[in-house]
């Protein structure tokens, strides 16, 4: 089969081609396992984080992609999400929090993922799709949908709040579009450091929209950072609310900016009560209760698809920061 493989880790600026595109067996799925004929695979800002070394190392060579749509060998239609697996018997897994499995595996980092023709998943950790979402609005919504749908959930917002949502790419366009439909009286304000996102964000009902350090109409009942940087949370935990939260959605930010943290003042941006929370991996009821809500709701993302060949454009694309909605590769 084709398949886009990663055999090192390196920053972009310096490869921006690291996947090649090669021949590789095909999977031969276990006896729990099922294989999947991978129809499209969205592309993740978590992969960047892998190519470039910011998460837990991947297993050398690997097969990236934890957002594919794909059909089995029984004829269903199903989904892979960034879950690959745990262990089942663990107090996190026994408490419904199998995110935080010391043994959790990922999709497309331990185990090989959906930048190819076909892929094994194990059978519990497949995921039906609904008949009213095509293969690609399926996709982004089985990583960048879901664990916004998580991180909207930790952010405690009630109805009549105000949620922040800082950056306004694949994930957070998803949570605007949930957001409205779970929470229809609250206000939603979207910070971005483009204009061309902001209009976005209006497009999709978003009350205001401004820059990163923008001042909003009203102080925030919680914010959602989707950014793969310090400076947003910096200026949320401004922005928040006595009692507030910020959740980061981010499984690794990028150290260009770290020192913005020193500037953090204890009065004015985290005293009386505020709070900060990760939002880390998904389980699979995060995965399942989303794409449900989705169907039901008529949530889909905005999505650009290129061909499986050029998923080193979509990145670099996605590095640089070209996002309008979510990216697709087709298979």
């Amino acid at each position: 089969m084709k398949a886009m493989l990663l055999r090192g880790l390196v920053p972009l600026a310096q490869n921006p081609t690291p996947l090649s595109l090669e021949s590789v067996p095909d999977p031969k799925p276990g006896a729990d396992e099922v294989l999947l004929r991978v129809v499209c695979c969205g592309v993740c800002r978590t992969e960047l984080d892998e190519i470039e070394g910011r998460t837990p190392p991947p297993r050398l060579p690997v097969i990236l992609g934890h957002q594919a749509v794909g059909v089995t060998e029984t004829g269903q239609r199903v989904g892979a999400a960034w879950i690959a697996s745990a262990c089942g018997e663990c107090d996190f897994c026994k408490s419904g929090r199998e995110n935080l499995c010391p043994q959790f595996q990922a999709t497309g980092r331990d185990v090989d993922g959906g930048y190819a023709e076909y892929m094994k998943l194990r059978a519990d950790f497949v995921h039906p799709i609904p008949d009213s979402l095509s293969d690609s609005e399926a996709a982004p919504l089985l990583c960048a949908g879901a664990i916004g749908y998580r991180s909207l959930r930790l952010s405690n917002l009630h109805d009549e709040g105000t949620l922040g949502l800082m950056g306004f790419g694949g994930s957070n366009h998803l949570v605007l579009k949930m957001a409205r439909h779970k929470f229809p009286n609250s206000n939603f304000f979207v910070f971005t450091r483009s204009e061309s996102e902001r209009e976005f964000a209006r497009s999709l009902g978003a009350d205001w929209a401004g820059a990163i350090d923008a001042v909003p109409p009203s102080a925030l009942d919680a914010v959602i950072d989707a950014t793969p940087v310090w400076s947003p949370d910096v200026e949320a935990l401004k922005r928040l609310k006595p009692g507030g939260r910020l959740v980061i959605n981010a499984i690794r930010k990028q150290d260009a900016d770290r020192e913005v943290l020193s500037t953090l003042d204890y009065p004015s941006q985290l005293w009386m009560e505020k709070e900060i929370k990760s939002a880390a991996n998904v389980t699979r009821q995060d995965v399942r209760e989303f794409l449900s809500l989705a169907a039901e709701a008529g949530i889909k993302p905005e999505f650009q698809e290129y061909e499986l060949k050029n998923a080193n454009l979509a990145l670099n694309e996605l590095k640089q920061g070209k996002i309008r909605g979510a990216k697709v590769l087709r298979i």
